[in-house]
């Protein structure tokens, strides 16, 4: 079975001022299908660098990444955001719910860049929206939701594509300690049920310590 993630010695440098900063120095593991992953550090650890390569929203400055068995380094722009979008879903701490659009609507989002049909995409958006317990929020607009309402809302949103890995930053941050509780056990469901690889960036002990492996970072390093 192909690694849903496989970093190998993995930089990033960013320009500032003149300056090269590093902000991941040789960073290299392996996350498989299925797997439960805490990546977990200070601010200016690294962890959501890290993160924006693991969604394939930027790309490292030396070293090998291959999301779904795929190099990143070989795929132009396009062939880039067409794998992130067949192969990553993200959840944020913020959510990043249009506000005027219907829950399903928000759902089925992802769809439409897919070009999959109006009908077949509120099927499986409602049905997606049914696995997450919000059946009965199908039209509701967001300000209309709670804030864990509106996190499950984004959650079916990232796995509506059925990807093969679930990218969550902090997504218990905007909740209250029941809310985030409800939405890491959801989590864990769908890590258990639908074998979605799940990668959850946070500076939470308390989060990190329910994954079933963690990786710890300083300074732009693995350090355990």
């Amino acid at each position: 079975m192909t690694a849903a993630l496989v970093a190998r010695d993995v930089t990033r440098e960013y320009a500032l001022d003149g300056v090269t900063v590093p902000a991941l120095r040789g960073v290299s593991f392996t996350i498989d299908a299925g797997d439960y992953v805490a990546i977990i550090g200070p601010s200016g650890s690294g962890k959501s660098t890290l993160m924006h390569l693991l969604g394939g929203l930027d790309r490292p400055t030396t070293g090998s990444l291959r999301i779904g068995g795929r190099d990143v380094a070989d795929l132009d722009p396009q062939a880039l955001a067409k794998l992130r979008n067949e192969t990553i879903g993200f959840v944020f701490q913020s959510f990043h719910l249009l506000a005027r659009t219907s829950a399903v609507d928000n759902v089925a989002l992802p769809l439409v860049y897919r070009g999959v049909r109006a009908g077949e995409r509120r099927r499986r958006a409602a049905a997606m929206l049914e696995r997450v317990g919000l059946a009965h929020r199908l039209d509701h607009r967001p300000n209309q939701l709670s804030g864990g309402e509106q996190q499950r809302v984004a959650i079916a949103r990232a796995l509506v594509t059925d990807p093969q890995v679930l990218l969550a930053d902090e997504p218990t941050g905007n909740l209250d300690t029941r809310n985030g509780q409800a939405v890491l056990a959801l989590l864990e469901t769908l890590n258990q049920e639908q074998g979605v690889a799940l990668v959850i960036v946070t500076h939470d002990n308390e989060v990190a310590d329910r994954a079933h492996r963690k990786i710890v970072m300083r300074d732009g390093e693995i350090v355990s």
